[in-house]
């Protein structure tokens, strides 16, 4: 049925299903039909207004037109995005098993803990998948996959173009996709096969994008840019003038030498920094920095505060070290743990929320190992495995195998921790039945 969706001649493949228990085959060739719609994303015009709007594209006051692709080529937009789909890919997935009220314990044995931990698909790896996937929340609002179920459980997260995804919440409150094949064909989708990301929403059912509250602001940004390549590309600003007494006047042959000795000057390469020789009484005149360029250097500064203030990333992290992001903190280790906690933690958990959902038992659940975040901080990482080891926590041999080391035999023992609050709440209980106290103080000393 799938491949009948697609338009493809059915193959040799094992017994997977998609959409609604439909059987799932991948041709003749092992390839999964589902590139064709994922293959380089694009969007369906079906419409006049669709064809206009692609044409046109959607401008703001500056009259630049931003899309996810145009806003890409704005450094801020493309470092924060870097950056967060990034740190989402890099950290590892943990899949645990409620065994009661107080005990966890590993489940990588399950199904969704190979998907999200080995291989998502036949084509990507965890870290390739949860990056891409990531980027579409971040550039679309949305981040859609086709789930590939097998025997009841989730086998392969066939990703999808968010541009071919529409999704609609029906009158059983129930949430249905339609996913437009490249030839213009739809299929419908219900929503216990899609997995969905997405974060900020207003409707409840589909997310919206940084991009539509920044347009303004990356607009601008795309208009600076394009003013300085189009000085840059007719000789950049003078950094002078030349100026004659007043009463004379450049006879022809000065002015053609003049022009020539200008072109060289500015030509570059091996004449640049050489020497201007002007004739005639014309003189030279530096020309400043004026009020207008230092309030345009000003204004970009102010253009990627903005886009990281949309995408919650310091300043600083993208490369801006112009001091904007002081309010989160002085020091690269309290920018750091701002960004984990205020920015990193609402995308986690929202891969955490819907990866949990994929499973039918409540015991299973994901969660995101953050402890992973200061993996490159020795010093930090072995004083917290201190703590642990300290107050009895943690015992030598968890704290090895978070190091990814072999335990050791008598390693799993808890150290009793150094608190005397016990102890004191025993001398104080003897006191009180007649006994005498540990320690006697005098008062009269």
């Amino acid at each position: 049925m799938f491949d009948r969706l697609l338009g493809r001649s059915a193959g040799d493949a094992p017994a997977h299903s998609i959409a609604g228990g439909a059987p799932l085959s991948f041709g003749p060739r092992g390839r999964p039909p589902a590139m064709a719609m994922a293959g380089d994303g694009g969007i369906i015009i079906a419409t006049s207004a669709e064809l206009e709007a692609a044409l046109r594209g959607e401008s703001g006051m500056t009259g630049e037109v931003v899309t996810p692709e145009t806003a890409m080529r704005v450094g801020a937009v493309f470092g924060c995005i870097r950056l967060i789909a990034g740190k989402v890919a890099t950290l590892p997935i943990d899949v645990k098993r409620r065994v009661d009220d107080r005990t966890r314990v590993d489940a990588s044995d399950h199904a969704v803990a190979q998907l999200l931990q080995r291989k998502p698909n036949r084509w990507q790896r965890p870290a390739q998948f949860k990056r891409m996937m990531q980027a579409h929340v971040l550039l679309r609002g949305n981040g859609f996959a086709l789930k590939s179920i097998s025997r009841g459980e989730v086998r392969e997260l066939i990703p999808i173009h968010p541009d071919r995804v529409s999704v609609r919440q029906l009158d059983s409150l129930e949430l249905e996709y339609t996913v437009t094949r490249r030839d213009g064909t739809q299929f419908k989708v219900s929503q216990a096969d899609m997995f969905h990301l997405y974060g900020l929403t207003l409707n409840g059912f589909s997310g919206v994008t940084p991009l539509t509250y920044a347009r303004e602001t990356i607009g601008q940004a795309r208009a600076r840019d394009r003013q300085v390549a189009a000085t840059f590309k007719h000789g950049a600003r003078p950094s002078g003038a030349v100026s004659m007494p007043e009463g004379k006047k450049l006879t022809d042959p000065a002015f053609d030498r003049l022009q020539r000795s200008l072109d060289d000057f500015r030509a570059g390469g091996d004449k640049d920094g050489g020497v201007l020789l002007l004739e005639e009484g014309l003189k030279w005149e530096k020309i400043s920095l004026s009020p207008t360029d230092m309030a345009w250097i000003d204004g970009q500064k102010l253009s990627r505060s903005e886009i990281c203030m949309f995408f919650g990333v310091p300043p600083s992290m993208i490369g801006d070290n112009s001091g904007s992001d002081s309010n989160w903190g002085t020091g690269l280790e309290q920018k750091s743990n701002g960004f984990s906690a205020y920015t990193m933690d609402d995308h986690l958990v929202m891969w955490e929320e819907e990866a949990s959902a994929m499973v039918s038992d409540p015991r299973i659940y994901v969660r995101f190992n953050r402890s992973a975040m200061v993996r490159t901080d020795i010093k930090t990482r072995y004083a917290a495995h201190a703590t642990g080891l300290q107050w009895g926590w943690m015992s030598p041999n968890e704290v090895r195998a978070l190091e990814d080391m072999n335990p050791r035999d008598d390693g799993d023992i808890y150290y009793p921790p150094p608190n005397t609050a016990g102890d004191d709440a025993a001398d104080n209980d003897e006191s009180e039945s007649g006994g005498k106290p540990k320690d006697q103080k005098n008062d009269d000393a």
